[in-house]
């Protein structure tokens, strides 16, 4: 059986090296002041794509991810992989959005994909954000089953999917029909590193916003090979060929706003060098209970 799955993935700051102008006056995340990374759940969510792809011959594997035209490098890096191709979904509309903006656009991208889509597949939450939301709401605007916490895919055959879930308290084996929506743990299995050939067969893959104002693929250098090799040319997808309503979308489709973000560095106000003596550990365990640490 050959499974048609859409990967949602997304480009992030790294919220390690969060600094003094990481907030736009806006009250936005100000992502060019940061080094951005592939967010790291959905990296665990596209090697489960990958092993159905594996195991389903004929299977395609397609990424959607939001942002600025240098959000591309998640496709590439994704294609390295062995995902097939992807969709960059940009337009200054979509600037700002919160999960209930972002969601309303990555589901309309999956509508102009095509309504045969099998599985759609992402990470349970992005580190920027940690709302867990999106996947859920995108499943809900489409209409589609959703399972969330998704350890492992232990099947998928005869138009079923089970799943083996792992939440608070233990684990879950779950079976749904499909089409549906799973989103995956980060302790899931990690994905497979890049793939040399795949590097090399990709690795100048753009969409046309990478290119500079102004230049077409005819411009670059190599221009033979965008004619010659179509998967070189990534998808590109604004509001208007998704037919997306502007007023849901970025800032105007954005009920929630961020306020702030600080890097918060936690100090020691005092410390203490402990041996292993009976009259170290003693004095320890009187402190503990006298200030009702324990007991």
């Amino acid at each position: 059986m050959s499974l048609k799955i859409v990967v949602l993935a997304k480009q992030v700051p790294d919220t390690r090296n969060v600094g003094p102008d990481a907030m736009t006056p806006e009250g936005t995340v100000n992502r060019a002041a940061l080094p951005a990374i592939f967010n790291p759940e959905d990296l665990n969510a596209l090697e489960q794509a990958l092993r159905l792809k594996d195991a389903n011959p004929g299977s395609t594997v397609t990424v959607v991810t939001m942002g600025p035209g240098r959000a591309a490098e998640i496709i590439r890096e994704a294609m390295y992989r062995g995902a097939d191709g992807g969709y960059l979904l940009t337009d200054r509309a979509f600037a700002g959005a919160d999960t209930l903006a972002t969601s309303y656009a990555i589901s309309t991208a999956i509508k102009y994909i095509g309504d045969d889509v099998d599985l759609i597949i992402g990470g349970r939450q992005a580190i920027d954000g940690d709302t867990a939301q999106v996947g859920p709401q995108v499943a809900e605007k489409l209409g589609l089953n959703q399972i969330t916490y998704t350890e492992e895919i232990l099947s998928c055959k005869d138009g079923k999917i089970v799943v083996k879930r792992h939440i608070d308290g233990g684990v879950e084996t779950v079976e749904t029909a499909l089409p549906v929506v799973l989103t995956v743990n980060g302790s899931a299995a990690p994905c497979r590193p890049r793939n040399a050939k795949r590097v090399m067969k990709f690795k100048r893959a753009l969409c046309p916003m990478e290119l500079a104002p102004g230049t077409t693929y005819a411009d670059l250098p190599y221009a033979d090979q965008y004619e010659k090799k179509p998967y070189l040319k990534l998808g590109q997808l604004t509001c208007a060929d998704v037919n997306a309503d502007l007023n849901q979308c970025g800032l105007a489709g954005s009920p929630t706003k961020v306020k702030n973000v600080e890097n918060i560095v936690f100090k020691a106000k005092e410390s203490k060098v402990l041996t292993g003596s009976d009259e170290d550990i003693n004095g320890l365990i009187q402190e503990l209970l006298a200030n009702h640490t324990i007991g």
